[in-house]
């Protein structure tokens, strides 16, 4: 039997993530980032969850994504409601989660074809 590597039909594949960094492709971040399967942007000046403001997630949204995925750090917490309601009122789903499962979910979705973009809170303390 052959054995062959399948390679993603997108361009960015995350590899792992955890509170304080994340491989995408073969590459370390160390600062939280903003990932969708044709885009890279790097040092998104992001705040803690808790204090994530609606105007932060403009970077995301311009991306169109159908949703977003919030990759929270070690730990699953959830943004303001004045923040998911400012996905909401646009029409697209934000789904909260652990820096691991968001890089999961991340993938899935764009294996799928999905317009999907994660942003991920990277902390370094």
């Amino acid at each position: 039997m052959d054995l062959v590597q399948e390679r993603p039909d997108y361009e960015y594949v995350l590899r792992g993530a955890d509170g304080r960094s994340a491989l995408v492709n073969d590459r370390r971040l160390l600062a939280s980032f903003i990932v969708s399967p044709t885009r890279l942007i790097e040092d998104w000046a992001a705040s803690p969850i808790a204090g994530l403001e609606p105007a932060q997630l403009d970077a995301l949204l311009a991306l169109e994504p159908e949703v977003i995925i919030l990759g929270t750090g070690d730990a699953q917490a959830f943004p303001p409601p004045r923040t998911m309601a400012a996905c909401l009122a646009r029409g697209v789903g934000l789904e909260a989660m652990t820096n691991g499962a968001a890089a999961r979910t991340f993938n899935v979705l764009a294996s799928e074809g999905r317009r999907v973009v994660a942003g991920f809170i990277l902390s370094d303390d």
